[in-house]
């Protein structure tokens, strides 16, 4: 998840050589730190480096392009959700929730390949048999090798009804699959909602959007409003990517009248901070179960952990996505942004999900009734992404800088939902989940528990 604040940062390209060169020609204090000599010595040895290729290389090179790729680097060295980015990245990062815009309906990250995490249920790429776990090696024949994540996901967008070709590579096929997709607007819709059984709910929320905790309510209570009180609810966060921090939180809120409910930690005091829920004046005392996999990740995984620590709700499924980390989006000069991690997250027992994800209480794999159940053990997961975070930070006597002011909240694009579209639910599609089912005879066992009890 990513905090979006702006601050204007020094941030050359071209006048970078002759900055960097007036930096190492003028007097530096003679009482420099040891981190001011290292900080010098690199500066020099990237100005000899950059000189050396302007003048030598066998082809001549572009002076901004170099500096770019070299501070990509040096960024995406850090862990996987930080990077550099241009004009056009920056662009796709900020693009409106409440808009719309063409897509195929996937959540892809980047490990060494373009792999899909999870395809969305009812957009062109689930209809068409696009599976978590296919590496995209081309896309409208382009090859993904060197492509960034941000110039990946501008590729599959696009205007409604064109289309775009992804192939893939896909584990037991040794040939590779194209798929023809048309793309299609994407109205920004997290939450449905469906009766599964008189007096017994089913919410999914695909992702936490600016309206996701408001469309909550209003599913809650049209759930709410029968006749008989509402018995039980499954929340289905399966395939759920995350999104904004503070939707989680107060998606979260709903269900807990007291006690924390997130802590970030960081290095910076700012960036420390606990969240606590409040007390609702519509309360919701029924049992939850909430359905997770590998899938769900960062967002998602709050509100799992916050509602499974406080014994508020039943999670069945497979273990999370594990990304338990928060990401600052900073908007730098000529167009160009910057994000980078400045946080771990902690559920309200003071676990850390980075990297290990949320484990839940009852383990149930995906199978649609009557057929074989399918793992998601082989799916990728934070832990298995480059230079990913440990789950608790590595010790080291760093000095506190000062920081920006944060400001808005953004979704990070290190696993970038690429959504469209969903359709009304389908009660019968539901009834063949063997996780749903699961989820609604727990709910019900409890009914005739208690009534026993009683």
């Amino acid at each position: 998840m990513a905090i979006k604040k702006r601050r204007y940062i020094k941030f050359w390209f071209v006048p970078f050589i002759a900055f960097v060169s007036w930096v190492l020609g003028t007097s530096f204090n003679h009482d420099l730190s040891a981190g001011d000599e290292e900080t010098y010595k690199g500066l020099k040895l990237f100005s000899d480096v950059i000189e050396l290729v302007e003048k030598n290389y066998v082809d001549p090179v572009e002076t901004k392009e170099l500096i770019e790729k070299a501070i990509h680097g040096m960024i995406f060295s850090l862990d996987p959700h930080s990077s550099l980015l241009p004009p056009e990245a920056f662009e796709e990062l900020q693009i409106d929730t409440h808009g719309e815009f063409g897509g195929i309906g996937i959540v892809i990250t980047q490990k060494k390949v373009l792999t899909v995490i999870s395809p969305i249920e009812g957009t062109p790429a689930y209809k068409a048999g696009i599976k978590a776990g296919d590496i995209i090696i081309k896309i409208d024949g382009n090859s993904t090798k060197d492509m960034m994540l941000w110039e990946a996901v501008k590729k599959m967008r696009g205007p409604k009804g064109t289309e775009v070709v992804i192939t893939i590579v896909r584990k037991g096929l040794s040939e590779p699959l194209d798929f023809k997709l048309i793309r299609d607007i994407i109205p920004i819709e997290s939450v449905r909602s469906i009766v599964l059984k008189p007096n017994y709910g089913y919410i999914r929320i695909t992702n936490f959007q600016d309206n996701t905790t408001s469309d909550l309510g209003l599913a809650l209570k049209q759930l709410e409003s029968g006749d008989v009180p509402l018995k039980g609810l499954v929340i289905d966060l399966r395939n759920n990517p995350g999104g904004l921090l503070n939707q989680a939180i107060d998606v979260s809120d709903l269900f807990l009248e007291k006690g924390e409910i997130v802590s970030i930690k960081g290095r910076l005091k700012t960036h420390t901070k606990i969240f606590n829920a409040h007390k609702n004046k519509i309360k919701h005392n029924y049992p939850i179960v909430i359905l997770i996999n590998g899938g769900s990740a960062s967002a998602s995984e709050i509100v799992a952990g916050a509602l499974q620590d406080h014994k508020r709700a039943l999670i069945l499924g497979t273990t999370s996505f594990g990304k338990g980390s928060v990401q600052t989006v900073e908007t730098l000069r000529d167009g160009y942004g910057l994000k980078y991690t400045i946080a771990r997250y902690y559920t309200p027992s003071g676990r850390s999900i980075q990297a290990q994800g949320i484990v839940p209480d009852i383990e149930v794999n995906y199978k649609i009734i009557n057929k074989e159940a399918t793992s998601d053990e082989s799916l990728l997961k934070e832990k298995d992404l480059k230079n990913h975070l440990e789950a608790e930070p590595v010790e080291k006597d760093n000095t506190e800088t000062e920081p920006g002011k944060q400001k808005d909240k953004k979704k990070h694009p290190s696993m970038h939902l690429l959504e469209t579209k969903h359709g009304p639910l389908k009660l019968e599609e539901l009834q063949s989940d063997n996780q749903v089912m699961r989820a609604l005879e727990i709910l019900m066992g409890y009914e005739i528990l208690k009534n026993i009890a009683g």
